[in-house]
């Protein structure tokens, strides 16, 4: 790919990459260097050359030309910000499990929980899992700048919660409990918000799983009395989500202690 460049070119690549530029918007580089005609063909001929990448219509990832021919791999996390511009969004489940070290694993899928779309797009080489889920699930949440934008993630506690409702990734519910075990005794767990979170969660067999691992694992009933209190008229379910019915039931906690 030719990247050489003439004046123009130079301008608007020396001043993004002075001020460190990752993501920037056609309106945005119009502000910057006026609505002229010659911007818009100097647009379009970094864009051949690979020095912008468009993301979505209008939205460019800036790839300086000191990184070469393969080009500055896109950073995940700044693309949910430019596809739901609205906030109505959250970076979720497996790379919020690696963020948070529950796990060493790298994933392949990136996973943007939202309000409006379900979908699966590949960006640069990357699988966005888009995945629409109700307003109710909409809590436990932080913005986390990276690269100069504002992201939008679950915090740690309802990450938990959400390693029990989607536990596959990491190997399953025997995984997740353990994990889970292991973040109930961690000085950066916050066991209160973490049951305030499950009570709320509408899944209620996620609520019964987290509050049976708790309560084994010696949670008081004073901190678990909202989550239990949550499940208290509801039916039984497996520990392990298998289909077999049989072993030991849990009354408080509505589950059959299944095989694992």
């Amino acid at each position: 790919m030719n990247k050489q460049i003439g004046p123009k070119e130079t301008e608007i690549v020396a001043r993004l990459s002075y001020e460190k530029t990752t993501v920037i918007t056609k309106e945005q580089l119009e502000k910057l260097f006026g609505k002229s005609v010659l911007v818009r063909q100097v647009i379009y001929q970094l864009k051949k050359k690979g020095i912008l990448k468009p993301i979505t219509k209008g939205v460019y990832y800036y790839s300086p030309i000191e990184a070469g021919p393969a080009g500055v791999r896109i950073n995940e996390f700044l693309i949910p910000p430019i596809l739901f511009p609205k906030g109505n969004y959250y970076v979720g489940y497996s790379n919020m499990y690696n963020y948070y070290g529950f796990t060493d694993q790298i994933f392949q899928t990136f996973y943007v929980l939202n309000t409006s779309r379900q979908k699966k797009r590949t960006i640069y080489g990357i699988p966005f899992k888009l995945i629409k889920i109700s307003p109710q699930k909409m809590y436990g949440l932080v913005s986390i700048k990276i690269s100069g934008s504002q992201v939008i993630v679950s915090d740690r506690e309802r990450t938990l919660v959400d390693l029990i409702f989607f536990p596959d990734s990491v190997g399953g519910l025997k995984k997740a409990f353990g994990i889970l075990e292991t973040e109930a005794s961690y000085g950066k767990t916050d066991i209160k918000k973490l049951v305030k979170y499950a009570a709320s969660f509408p899944v209620v067999s996620t609520r019964k799983r987290i509050g049976y691992i708790l309560d084994k694992y010696g949670i008081s009933e004073k901190i678990l009395a909202s989550l239990q209190k949550s499940v208290k008229n509801t039916s039984l379910i497996t520990l392990y989500g298998s289909k077999s019915r049989k072993g030991m039931i849990d009354k408080k906690w509505k589950v059959i202690i299944d095989a694992s």
